[in-house]
């Protein structure tokens, strides 16, 4: 029910950005400004947000170890992207799309409140923890990654790296660790302004649907192919290979949503704010979405009956 109400709110959103579209209310260039206030500022303070002001509960041994653990999964995900296009045959200039596609899921808006109903606050914890490498890697590989084959791209590698999604991320890790106190009134302007996240980026990719055809959705082999591979087979790898840590029941439950939720709307942001392919971004950030409603609850009963 509650993933239901997520994937219900998700859409919704999304089709309120679809008929801003057509109805003209929101050009190319509307777009990507809500698209920089998004990459540049919501996300931000939604990662801040996540350390500002937080008890460190999850410490010593089993805080290294959430932490090796998020890193290992990452770079599971990275291995898996550097050869998953070719598998698919995407399209040299899509290639870079599929790779950020593959490696960032929508943890944030669709995993944390499934992650907190169905496993409780201290599997919240855990998750907390997933958001640093994630957003770490979202603003340098991810970026980067985007950036790939742009002839005329000539922006220091270190403009690039030392971005504010970067500096959001070390702000919030030393504010984890030290327990370092900010004044009330900004945290919650803070969290007024990660709370513009996940709705801005919804009309972002639906505004960017408002000018392909719905129906590309669903004739597009490779992106169903795609689908098929990011929320089926790469969730049930990745646990069986989790199976032989002996972790605690809500990490693991931790392990299986961040692997099986659909891919982020921040893809859509980056590849409009980046130069990579948004339709296809945002075409793959509604199918998986779509998809994810049956493949999350169907990747569970697997990974529960074959390998726990």
């Amino acid at each position: 029910m509650l993933l239901l109400k997520q994937m219900a709110i998700l859409f919704i959103i999304m089709i309120i950005g679809y008929i801003c579209r057509k109805i003209k209310m929101i050009t190319d260039e509307g777009s990507k400004v809500l698209s920089a206030i998004v990459v540049n500022v919501a996300n931000p303070c939604l990662i801040l947000s996540a350390g500002i002001n937080k008890e460190s509960t999850v410490k010593g041994a089993m805080l290294a170890k959430t932490a090796l653990l998020a890193v290992g999964v990452f770079v599971f995900l990275i291995l898996i992207a550097l050869f998953l296009p070719r598998l698919i045959k995407a399209k040299p200039e899509n290639r870079s799309v599929y790779r950020v596609m593959t490696i960032f899921s929508n943890i944030g808006f669709m995993g944390f409140p499934v992650i907190s109903a169905v496993y409780g606050s201290e599997a919240l914890l855990y998750a907390s923890i997933f958001l640093i490498p994630y957003n770490v890697l979202i603003y340098t590989y991810g970026i980067a990654a985007l950036h790939d084959g742009d002839e005329k791209d000539k922006t220091n590698p270190l403009k690039k790296i030392f971005n504010v999604g970067v500096i959001a991320c070390v702000l919030t890790i030393v504010f984890y660790l030290t327990g370092i106190k900010v004044p009330m009134v900004i945290e919650n302007v803070t969290t007024s302004l990660s709370e513009l996240t996940a709705p801005l980026s919804m009309i972002v990719i639906g505004a960017a649907l408002g000018k392909i055809s719905l129906k590309s959705l669903f004739t597009d082999f490779r992106l169903l192919l795609f689908s098929a591979i990011k929320l089926i087979i790469i969730p049930i790898l990745g646990m069986f290979i989790v199976s032989f840590l002996n972790l605690p029941p809500e990490l693991n439950g931790v392990m299986l949503i961040m692997l099986a939720t659909p891919v982020g709307s921040m893809t859509a942001m980056l590849a409009q704010q980046y130069g990579g392919n948004t339709d296809l971004a945002s075409r793959g950030v509604a199918l998986t979405t779509l998809f994810s409603v049956g493949t999350i609850p169907l990747v569970s009963w697997l990974v529960t009956f074959f390998i726990k």
